[in-house]
């Protein structure tokens, strides 16, 4: 990264045996805790291969087999990452465009933790917590003694997030970091952006998307349907998820017009 931290991001990309040409590259990004293997990320890859498209699988900072070469961490501000990284690509990967959609995303920081941590999500909380920890303790990263002791102590996410995360990287407390949720920039989205999310989502309550006035911004295509899960969207009939197919044929339809 051009940034001076020395940190180095791996990204994977992968080819379709039969290319078909004008098709832009599909950029995938994995949520938290995860990595350029997680499953939802090996699933969406292999249906847009299969469509012809070539997909390029990222792990951000300090995820996955690359950790020990980044120093720094992953937050939900850091979106000047990708900008970075995009503007290092070859050029023959980007000549017809990069594209990416949301699915199942936080767009609301501050209600999503507070949702985690209630009784019955326990489970849903404590897992994402202790890899976070994992990640942050990992053999590269740099923190220093203190740093360490506030990440073994803490007990929430917004905990990890408010005594870690925001003295870390510039924010005043946990409150100040919540203004980098999605939501206060959605209504700014110019390009054609389709987003995903899962009524019966146990870790993302859809009460945050259905209060969003989609009208005011045509360059958003939203799409919630009644079941899901988490990024689970898998039909009777198919061991693979809805949702790549219809991440696929909203790109198709962006590529046809750009066409």
């Amino acid at each position: 990264m051009a940034d001076r931290t020395g940190d180095i991001l791996l990204g994977l990309v992968d080819h379709p045996v039969e290319l078909v040409e004008g098709r832009p590259l599909v950029l995938l990004i994995h949520g938290l805790t995860g990595s350029e293997d997680s499953a939802y990320m090996l699933d969406a890859a292999r249906h847009l291969l299969d469509g012809g498209y070539s997909v390029l699988r990222l792990n951000l900072r300090g995820c996955g087999p690359w950790r020990p070469y980044c120093r720094e961490h992953y937050h939900v501000g850091r979106t000047a990452d990708f900008r970075g990284m995009v503007s290092q690509l070859p050029e023959h990967l980007i000549d017809n465009g990069v594209v990416e959609a949301p699915i199942c995303a936080p767009v609301d920081l501050s209600r999503t933790c507070k949702h985690m941590m209630r009784t019955r999500n326990w489970l849903h909380h404590t897992y994402p917590l202790n890899h976070m920890k994992a990640e942050a303790l990992a053999p590269g990263a740099l923190t220093a003694p203190e740093e360490r002791e506030i990440i073994k102590a803490a007990r929430s996410v917004w905990e990890y997030d408010d005594r870690f995360i925001s003295p870390r990287y510039g924010f005043r407390r946990g409150e100040d970091y919540e203004l980098c949720s999605p939501l206060a920039f959605m209504t700014e989205i110019r390009v054609p952006t389709m987003v995903i999310a899962s009524c019966d989502d146990p870790w993302i309550p859809v009460e945050y998307y259905r209060e969003f006035n989609w009208s005011d911004n045509p360059s958003l295509v939203p799409l919630l349907p009644p079941t899901g899960g988490h990024i689970g969207f898998h039909a009777d009939d198919s061991a693979r998820p809805w949702c790549d197919l219809a991440v696929e044929k909203f790109i198709d339809r962006l590529a046809t017009i750009e066409a």
